[in-house]
C-alpha cells in the first residue's frame, strides 16, 4: 500500500464585501489542482462569523470559535475584512486579522510585486515589464504596535509608539534572506535591501544594525540599504532593479501599495503573513463594497495568494505536489494574461469574477 494522501486543513475567512465572492473561486481552483496532481488533499472550514458585517450583528469582530479554528488550521485563507460604514468606538475599521497577526506571531508580511503580461503599465519604460520584487513588511510592531491603544490627550494631541524588537527583527531579516535565496535559485537577483529611516530615528538605526548582523550570516546574498524616502523615489525610477525589500510595518504598508500600483492595481497584489507556526494568506486589497454582488471583482490577487499558500504548505509539510500546484497556478495566470484570455474589469476588460475564474481554470488544464 502507498502512503496515505496528506489531508491539510484550511480555514477560509471570506470576511466582507467582495471577500465573500473571491474566496470560493480560489478554493475551487485549489480543488482542481488537487484532483489533477494528487499527493495532497485540502479540507476547508469556511467561517462567516468574522469581520465587519459580523460585528454589526454581534458586537464582536470575530467569534471565539472562528478565531480558534484559525489558530488550529494548517493555513488561513482570508478574503477582505472591514466596511467603511462600520466602525469601532475608536473610529477605526473592524479588522480582526490585525489581532491574528499579534496572537499568531504573524510578523513577516510578504508582498510580491510582479508585472504580468497585458496588464496596465504605469511606467512607460520597457524595462517595467521586468518588475519582479518582494516587499517584506514587518507586521506586528513598528507604528502598528499600539493599534487600538493609541493615546489621545484632551482632544488636542494624539500619540502612537513605534516599537522595534530584536527577536522579531532577526526573524524578519532571516526570512528576507531565505526568500532571496529561494528566488535566486529560480533565477532571481539574490539581493536584499534594508529600507529604513536610520538617519533620523534611533529605532530605525537599531533595525539597520540588526539587519547588518543577520546579513553577515548570509554571505551568498547581496545586502544593501536605502532610506524609505529614497526608496519611494527609486520604485518610480527603476523598480526592475530590486529583489527583496525588508522594512518596518508602516513603511511596508505604504510601499507595498505603491508596488501594486506599478503593476496594475491592488487586484494584482497578493499577500502572505507568516509566523513560526502559522500562515495567513490574503489579497492586499480591501472589501470594495461599492462593487460587491455585481460580479465585477478581479480575483487575481486572491488566486496568487492561494498559490503562495500552497507553496508555503509545501515547504512546511514536505509535499512537493503542493509546490507544483503553486507553480501551475501562477503560470496559468501569467499565460492567461499573455494570451488575453484573462481580462478583468478592473483593467477595462469585459470579464467579471465568474468569467475570469473560468479563464484561469481553462488555462490550468493546459499548462
Amino acid at each position: 500500500m502507498g502512503k496515505p494522501t496528506p489531508m491539510l486543513r484550511i480555514v477560509a475567512l471570506p470576511g466582507d464585501g467582495i471577500g465573500r465572492e473571491i474566496i470560493p473561486p480560489a478554493l475551487h481552483l485549489i480543488d482542481v489542482l488537487a484532483r489533477r496532481l494528487g499527493g495532497f488533499a485540502i479540507s476547508v472550514e469556511e467561517r462567516l462569523d468574522c469581520g465587519a458585517a459580523y460585528y454589526a450583528e454581534s458586537g464582536k469582530d470575530c467569534s471565539a470559535e472562528a478565531f480558534e479554528a484559525a489558530r488550529r488550521a494548517d493555513a488561513i485563507l482570508l478574503g477582505a475584512m472591514g466596511l467603511p460604514s462600520i466602525r469601532l468606538p475608536s473610529g477605526t475599521e473592524v479588522a480582526p486579522h490585525l489581532r491574528m497577526r499579534e496572537a499568531f506571531a504573524l510578523s513577516a508580511g510578504v508582498r510580491p510585486v510582479k508585472a504580468f503580461p497585458n496588464t496596465p503599465r504605469r511606467l512607460l519604460d520597457e524595462r517595467a515589464q521586468a518588475i519582479d520584487f518582494v516587499v517584506l513588511r514587518e507586521s506586528s510592531e513598528g507604528l502598528f504596535h499600539t493599534q487600538g491603544r493609541g493615546e489621545v490627550v484632551d482632544d488636542r494631541e494624539a500619540r502612537e509608539v513605534l516599537l522595534i524588537t530584536r527577536p522579531v527583527t532577526e526573524r524578519l531579516c532571516d526570512t528576507a534572506f531565505a526568500i532571496a535565496r529561494k528566488r535566486k535559485a529560480r533565477g532571481g537577483k539574490g539581493r536584499v535591501t534594508c529600507v529604513d529611516k536610520a538617519n533620523v530615528f534611533r529605532a530605525f538605526a537599531f533595525f539597520r544594525k540588526i539587519f547588518d548582523e543577520r546579513a553577515a550570516m548570509h554571505p551568498d546574498i547581496r545586502a544593501d540599504h536605502s532610506y524609505v524616502d529614497a526608496m519611494a523615489l527609486e520604485l518610480v525610477r527603476r523598480p526592475w532593479e530590486f529583489d527583496v525589500l525588508v522594512m518596518e510595518n508602516m513603511f511596508g504598508d505604504i510601499l507595498s501599495d505603491l508596488g501594486g500600483g506599478l503593476v496594475g492595481g491592488m487586484g494584482m497584489a497578493p499577500c502572505a503573513e507568516l509566523g513560526p507556526d502559522h500562515g495567513l494568506f490574503q489579497p492586499a486589497h480591501g472589501s470594495a463594497p461599492d462593487i460587491a454582488g455585481q460580479d465585477k471583482a478581479n480575483p487575481t490577487a486572491t488566486f496568487l495568494s492561494a498559490a503562495m499558500m500552497l507553496d508555503w504548505l509545501s515547504d512546511r509539510h514536505g509535499i512537493p505536489q503542493l509546490a507544483e500546484a503553486a507553480g501551475l497556478l501562477e503560470r496559468a495566470i501569467e499565460r492567461a494574461f499573455a494570451e488575453r484570455r484573462l481580462r478583468p474589469m478592473e483593467f477595462g476588460g469585459d470579464q467579471g469574477l465568474r468569467a475570469a475564474t473560468a479563464a484561469v481554470e481553462e488555462m490550468l488544464l493546459q499548462v
